[in-house]
């Protein structure tokens, strides 16, 4: 599959916008991108172009981005770039650079964030099993699974 994987490094631009959809949860936001260079003249950086990108999460991506995002945040984001094109009638034609997210972090380069895991949602089928145990039982207990005891009955 031949897609345009993109590493954008920016500021949240506009505060994330959370939609409950059919598909499951959609969000997204404005990226604002500014490059920056030395400028010899007068010996100091200065900021160049700035390039926006609306950035689109779905699913549980969607739901953490709408928890976590603030505007002025300095943010990583990795995904899919689509460039949008749209003539309407009687207006000039415009362009649309999109990123369909595959992850966002914050930029840990310019400040600090305490990462807190998400809840797993609950499975909602299935019977309800506990959890086996993965442990090798002592030297010289009883097992409880009936294979290993006729083993254990077996050996003298």
């Amino acid at each position: 599959m031949n897609e345009t994987m993109v590493c954008v490094v920016g500021n949240v631009a506009t505060r994330p916008v959370y939609r409950e959809t059919a598909s499951g949860p959609a969000a997204r936001f404005r990226l604002a991108v500014t490059s920056r260079y030395w400028d010899r003249e007068k010996s100091a950086w200065a900021d160049g172009h700035t390039n926006f990108f609306t950035v689109w999460a779905n699913r549980q991506l969607a739901t953490n981005t709408a928890a976590s995002l603030s505007v002025g945040e300095p943010v990583i984001v990795q995904g899919r770039l689509k460039i949008r094109t749209e003539t309407r009638e009687g207006q000039q034609g415009w362009m649309s650079a999109d990123v369909d997210a595959v992850s966002i972090g914050h930029d840990l380069a310019r400040g600090t964030t305490a990462f807190r895991r998400a809840p797993r949602p609950e499975p909602t089928s299935g019977p309800d099993r506990p959890e086996p145990n993965w442990e090798s039982p002592p030297e010289g207990s009883q097992t409880s699974h009936p294979q290993q005891q006729a083993q254990a009955t077996v050996v003298t």
